[in-house]
């Protein structure tokens, strides 16, 4: 016996949507890439060839960077090597200096200590060559006497009296040829006298006396240089002279 149920049959439950079939908005996807069949074979993911082409555009960039290290790096170090050779240097000189001065410090020491000898032998040196320059002037101009009178009478006051000039024998004639008119003008009288050297003379009045001899005057030029050397190769003493001075003790 067939019987129906009285009671409907319950609606088939609804499915619940796929989440995988949601519309995705295109703000919300991030990296991808299409698919083809042609991905699987190569066996490579889908990801793989999308990346790809961005490998050169890194691989410049890299390069850049690389080459921006190095100049920079060069740039420090040329910069650094500049400074550390202004060190040197301004050390060096500041090295060169001092041994400079100390160098000249030396020298000049050794040059002061040497001075004292140095000048001793020149001026020895300078006294012995005029020496025989003035005896070879003599000898060839021996009227020069003369001279050496006038310049000896003029040395003495006009108020000096018996006045008497003195030199040697052979000199007599040359001073009154030379020097006669100056002799008489001071009343003068010429002597001779064996003692004088030749070129020399001495005057003597009621004032004082004046040795113009070639000795005294000799001494007296040799003294301006700090040196003691005789006019003849040993010293000559006068009888009776006077060898510490050459000008006439003034009296009044």
């Amino acid at each position: 016996m067939t019987t129906n149920s009285s009671k409907p049959r319950a609606a088939a439950a609804p499915k619940p949507a796929s989440p995988y079939t949601r519309f995705i908005p295109r703000e919300e996807l991030g990296s991808f890439a299409a698919w083809s069949p042609g991905n699987l074979e190569a066996g490579e993911p889908a990801g793989a060839a999308a990346a790809a082409p961005a490998e050169p555009a890194d691989g410049a960039a890299q390069q850049a960077r690389l080459a921006a290290a190095r100049q920079a790096g060069y740039q420090d170090g040329y910069r650094d090597g500049l400074v550390a050779l202004d060190s040197f240097k301004q050390g060096f000189a500041a090295q060169m200096s001092a041994q400079i001065g100390r160098l000249v410090a030396s020298v000049d020491a050794e040059l002061a200590a040497l001075e004292p000898p140095m000048a001793q032998a020149l001026a020895d040196a300078a006294l012995h060559l005029a020496r025989g320059i003035v005896r070879a002037e003599l000898k060839a101009r021996p009227e020069l006497v003369a001279e050496a009178v006038q310049q000896a009478l003029a040395a003495v006051l006009l108020s000096a009296r018996h006045i008497r000039v003195q030199v040697h024998p052979e000199d007599l004639p040359l001073v009154e040829a030379g020097a006669g008119e100056a002799l008489a003008a001071r009343g003068a009288r010429l002597q001779p006298a064996a003692e004088i050297a030749r070129g020399g003379c001495r005057i003597e009045s009621d004032l004082g006396r004046i040795d113009a001899t070639l000795e005294t005057r000799w001494r007296q030029a040799a003294a301006l240089f700090g040196r003691e050397q005789p006019w003849d190769d040993a010293p000559h003493c006068e009888p009776g002279g006077d060898a510490a001075g050459a000008t006439a003790a003034d009296a009044g």
